[in-house]
């Protein structure tokens, strides 16, 4: 590492459904990854290669590794209510996880913006303990059902 950079804390992991995303937002801050990161630096801050290494790993595998590393979660997957795999993923590992509203956030521009309009309540759930999911849409974010 270069003496002049600082090593980065990581605190959201975008999942490979919102890649496009993942590679706009990672390259503006520091505290971003996503599986297959190679690592880099913005803003004079080292960010490690991401533990998640390929996008095809399964649910199951890397929703309690990045509960364990702390990250909050940033998906696509609107209908994880269904999704009864992935929920007891959820609930077991203590993760906390935010998608974005499938109907609004087709294509990485319009991921944008949902994440863009909620990004300030996004980063309040991050003092929030888990375990948790919820929605965003352009307008409101609201809490998904664990049960």
């Amino acid at each position: 590492m270069n003496p002049r950079q600082r090593p980065a804390t990581v605190r959201f992991y975008f999942d490979a459904d919102v890649l496009g995303l993942a590679k706009v937002i990672v390259s503006l801050r520091s505290d971003v990854t996503y599986p297959g990161d190679p690592g880099g630096v913005v803003h004079r801050r080292q960010r490690p290669p991401c533990s998640i290494t390929s996008p095809a790993t399964s649910d199951e595998d890397w929703i309690p590794e990045t509960a364990r590393q702390g990250w909050l979660i940033i998906t696509r997957d609107s209908r994880i209510q269904h999704h009864r795999a992935e929920l007891d993923a959820v609930r077991t590992s203590g993760a906390r996880m935010i998608t974005l509203a499938s109907d609004e956030a087709r294509g990485t521009w319009a991921q944008l913006e949902v994440f863009m309009s909620q990004w300030r309540a996004i980063e309040r759930r991050l003092e929030e303990p888990g375990p948790f999911i919820y929605m965003a849409s352009r307008t409101v974010l609201r809490e998904v059902s664990l049960t």
